[in-house]
């Protein structure tokens, strides 16, 4: 499997000596960075410079025909955005406040620590990655315009909450870091981070494994593998599902289901991009793209001490939140209508006609199970579907079962979208109230009787009935 390049702009090497330079590269190799351009000659780098993007230069200051110096105030004038990370002999004081105050991000001396090497190396390129999606998203935001791609094809929406989400995705799609994709149950977080794969272009495979329920022992036996012997019945090695998603995306659902000693384990892969396979004392390399996604509060997890706070800010860097439909009703015709094409050849039937006020109906209910459950919902109506106009005598059934589950599960439950009643000092009376009950109801269903019954727990008999007193006693007045 051919590896991802990483970081997705290269790192600009730019030194004389060729022995540091192939240093420099090992060193960068060795922590998962493969992305590399060498330059030994200063009069080469704006030539470089004009024929690609480049994402951060480490510049070595003493140099014959042009200095680091000269150089970087070059580069400070005309390229500003690119990092640049001092890297010299010279220990000098006065030197390294020049250098910081012509624009480089950081200034470091020769023999460099490996660590504080790759640490300053990793904070420039967040930088880099911060800048660039904060230029797209502005592109965006200013063009005020939504260019489709084929990535979200199977996300039915013309919503412009999600739109905006997918200008996202675009943004931070090249970008090696984690992405956090949070939303209920049933609102497509998965789509979200195949999306997320197919624009990272990344070569590799997309891998999605699902972590509720998992001790940390299937944990790490199902992401790292296990050497042979590794434990009584391991007659063979195994890879993980890491090294599957070698060069590629691995998605990690239900992560706040893991447990402690899982969540260091995802945490030392997504610090170092190494891991242990089970009985194995010599870690392994990982380029994958780690994707994370979860309907719980991670943040009230992380107060609580049941989800780590190093992990969560790890994981956080880039978050994507899936609005629930009950604030994206507006795609409940295109979303209905899909499910209905999709139900009907998976049934082979004709697809059926849903009567207009249909739509009115589905947008009272609150979708506990979100799109996954508006789907179920009409292939179920399908499946039992006959000729003629689609049925909403079932679509009500089943919302009617499920409203009366929820009541049943918790005395406090309260109908999603409804606020708590206000009153003034003087309390209005029962008749008054009604009256105005029923005329909100009325409104919410643009007129529908039967609609309205439904949102006021009665039947369209009783609804009927009351409406025609009202009709009388306005009359008699």
């Amino acid at each position: 499997m051919e590896s991802a390049l990483l970081p997705a702009l290269p790192i600009l090497l730019v030194d004389d000596e060729e022995l540091t330079l192939q240093s420099m590269d090992i060193i960068l190799r060795l922590c998962g960075m493969n992305n590399i351009i060498k330059c030994n000659d200063s009069r080469d780098l704006f030539s470089l410079l004009s024929k690609q993007e480049i994402g951060l230069i480490l510049l070595d200051l003493s140099m014959p025909y042009l200095s680091g110096e000269e150089l970087l105030s070059m580069i400070n004038q005309q390229y500003p955005h690119i990092p640049v990370i001092i890297i010299t002999g010279t220990n000098e004081v006065e030197t390294a406040v020049r250098c910081m105050k012509t624009g480089a991000s950081d200034y470091m001396v020769k023999p460099v620590e490996r660590n504080c090497f790759m640490s300053a190396i990793q904070r420039a390129l967040e930088i880099c990655e911060l800048r660039r999606e904060n230029l797209q998203l502005k592109e965006y935001i200013l063009s005020d315009k939504f260019e489709y791609h084929e990535a979200f094809s199977e996300i039915i929406t013309n919503n412009t909450k999600m739109q905006s989400i997918f200008q996202y995705v675009k943004a931070i799609a090249d970008s090696f870091k984690p992405v956090l994709i949070t939303g209920e149950t049933g609102v497509g977080k998965e789509l979200i981070a195949r999306a997320i794969h197919t624009l990272s272009k990344r070569k590799g495979n997309y891998v999605p494994v699902n972590a509720a329920g998992l001790d940390d022992t299937v944990f790490s036996d199902n992401l790292f593998g296990h050497k042979k012997g590794a434990f009584t019945g391991a007659d063979q090695e195994r890879q993980g599902l890491i090294e599957k998603a070698q060069g590629g995306t691995l998605f990690l659902d239900e992560i706040g289901q893991l447990g402690h000693a899982s969540q260091l384990k995802l945490l030392r892969l997504l610090q170092e991009h190494e891991y242990y396979p089970l009985g194995s004392d010599l870690a392994k390399f990982s380029d994958a793209r780690i994707i994370v996604a979860t309907n719980e509060d991670l943040q009230e997890f992380q107060k609580s001490g049941k989800f780590r706070k190093d992990l969560y800010y790890r994981v956080y860097t880039h978050h994507i939140h899936v609005p629930p439909l009950r604030e994206r009703l507006d795609d409940l015709p295109l979303l209905v209508e899909h499910f209905l094409e999709e139900a009907s050849r998976s049934l082979g039937k004709k697809k059926p006609t849903p009567p207009e006020e249909l739509f009115i109906l589905l947008s009272i209910y609150h979708f506990p199970g979100n799109v996954r459950e508006l789907e179920s919902m009409v292939y179920d109506v399908v499946s039992l579907h006959k000729s003629g106009k689609l049925s909403m005598e079932i679509f009500k059934n089943y919302m009617g079962k499920e409203i009366g589950s929820l009541k049943k599960k918790s005395k406090k439950w309260v109908y999603e979208g409804d606020s708590r009643v206000s009153f003034t000092e003087k309390l209005p009376t029962i008749k008054s109230v009604t009256e105005q009950l029923i005329q909100e109801a009325l409104k919410r269903s643009q007129g529908k009787q039967s609609i309205a019954s439904q949102i006021l727990g009665i039947s369209q008999q009783a609804l009927s009935e009351r409406l025609k007193r009202a009709k009388v006693k306005n009359t008699a007045r």
